[in-house]
């Protein structure tokens, strides 16, 4: 057992799932369940099988025995503290963590001097550092010489994306890795293992898959939230936890947050429907229900984009802009001030002009694409960057358009020769920009029209 830098203390006995160690009497502080079901092994990790599986990239450097720098991002819960600590004892590396919440210069500085002792001794060092995004640039900037030098082996935890909190200079110091949120299957799996830690809990099937759904990805939340219930259980003198009394343990949020059921898809449909409708209060109306129930606003500002773009689209070009720059919002301030940019963009979507003539088209393409398959590229439209591409005919009789008359080519082709007919498949929808667009479109159609009548005549 170590201390915060690395170095041995008096061996303990190891606390049970009571707070109370192996030899009786009340340990000194209880520890979480999460602490205590700590994964040892790299075996006992549970999810991030893009990162941990064999031939995968951490599994490949575990095994390789050389750490690099990194930076593990991904939501809380999720095993970032964990696999700083696993490299640390697989690599036989000093173990220094630190907070950014909590720390300054003043500690980094204490902790390249611990390591510094620890190269003297002949042993390398793992410098972690929780929260990463919370260093300013100068605190960020004074780990580069150390990490340049290979003093310390670098990995930082960051729940906030690194291309906008992490100084360029670190950022390309250090690997990325992407943690996931923890499947529903890989949360119960933790559930079960949980469950054999807490002797005399018994929770029932149904309550499991609630658990889960309400730990949304978060391994450390679910162990928590097993505790309250195992406390709760014994308070009551229930023997078996149902649905029922979960809930009443939870309290509401657990009712009406249903991640992954149908209550959850039924009331993004309703934020949905309600955009689509051109109602900005039934909007967000079921906005702010998702966000107290506490659905990841994340996945709302990805939904809100997608809504710009099937249902407003071409119509009003600047409700992609106000999405993606709602999200972004949310990105750099969190909750629960990036909320507000997420409601005012729901705002503006449903007041804005609607259109899915861009949706339907790019549907249509892709399904005649699939259909048809790859016919070959017109001669006149294949490139020609050498002589013997010109001489086999490459972009012979290709007419430029910006030297026709109001920089159309009337009458040209860009089609695969031997369509039956040409496609019709962004259509003319009323409303907004989208008006204007098929008004042009219609024009240049009738020039194309008038220019195969003229020929015909020739």
């Amino acid at each position: 057992m170590s201390d915060l830098f690395g170095n041995d203390l008096p061996s303990a006995q190891a606390p049970t799932a009571s707070g109370r160690s192996k030899a009786g009497g009340a340990a000194a502080v209880e520890a979480p369940l999460a602490e205590l079901l700590r994964p040892q092994t790299l075996d006992q990790v549970i999810g991030q099988s893009h990162l941990l599986a064999p031939g995968k990239p951490l599994h490949t450097a575990f095994a390789a025995g050389k750490p690099h720098s990194m930076i593990l991002w991904g939501p809380p819960g999720v095993g970032k503290t964990t696999l700083a600590r696993l490299m640390a004892h697989a690599f036989d590396r000093a173990f220094i963590a630190l907070s950014a919440v909590f720390s300054g210069v003043k500690d980094i500085r204490a902790a390249v001097e611990q390591a510094q002792v620890h190269a003297a001794q002949g042993r390398g060092t793992i410098l972690f550092i929780d929260e990463i995004h919370r260093f300013n640039k100068s605190q960020q900037d004074a780990l580069l010489p150390f990490v340049e030098s290979g003093l310390v082996v670098f990995i930082g935890a960051t729940t906030e994306n690194p291309s906008f909190e992490v100084n360029s200079a670190l950022l390309s110091r250090a690997q990325v890795y992407v943690l996931q949120p923890l499947s529903e299957e890989e949360l119960l799996q933790l559930a079960q293992r949980a469950l054999q830690q807490l002797p005399g809990l018994h929770v029932a099937d149904e309550a499991l898959q609630t658990l889960a759904a309400h730990a949304d990805g978060d391994a450390r939340r679910l162990l928590n939230t097993l505790q309250q219930v195992q406390v709760a259980a014994q308070t009551a003198s229930v023997e078996q936890v149902d649905a029922a009394f979960l809930q009443q343990v939870l309290g509401a949020q657990a009712r009406r947050f249903d991640k992954g059921g149908d209550q959850f898809y039924d009331q993004i449909s309703a934020l949905h429907k309600s955009v689509r409708g051109s109602d900005p209060d039934a909007a967000l109306y079921w906005l702010c229900r998702m966000l107290d129930g506490g659905v990841d606003p994340r996945y709302l500002a990805r939904r809100i984009v997608r809504m710009a773009w099937e249902d407003i689209g071409l119509a009003d070009p600047r409700a992609m802009q106000i999405t993606g720059e709602a999200a972004a919002t949310y990105e750099r301030l969190g909750s629960p001030e990036g909320e507000l940019a997420l409601a005012q963009a729901v705002i503006y979507l449903a007041v804005a002009a609607k259109s899915n003539a861009g949706y339907m088209a790019y549907n249509q393409a892709r399904a005649f694409v699939r259909e048809h398959g790859t016919d070959p590229v017109p001669m006149h439209l294949r490139n020609a960057p050498t002589k013997l591409m010109r001489e086999l005919g490459h972009g012979k009789d290709y007419r430029y358009a910006h030297e026709e008359q109001g920089a159309y080519a009337a009458g040209e082709h860009y089609f695969p020769d031997g369509l039956p007919q040409r496609p019709n498949w962004y259509r003319r929808v009323a409303g907004g920009l989208v008006a204007k667009i098929a008004e042009k479109l219609q024009k240049l159609r009738r020039l194309d029209a008038q220019q195969d009548e003229d020929a015909g005549q020739e």
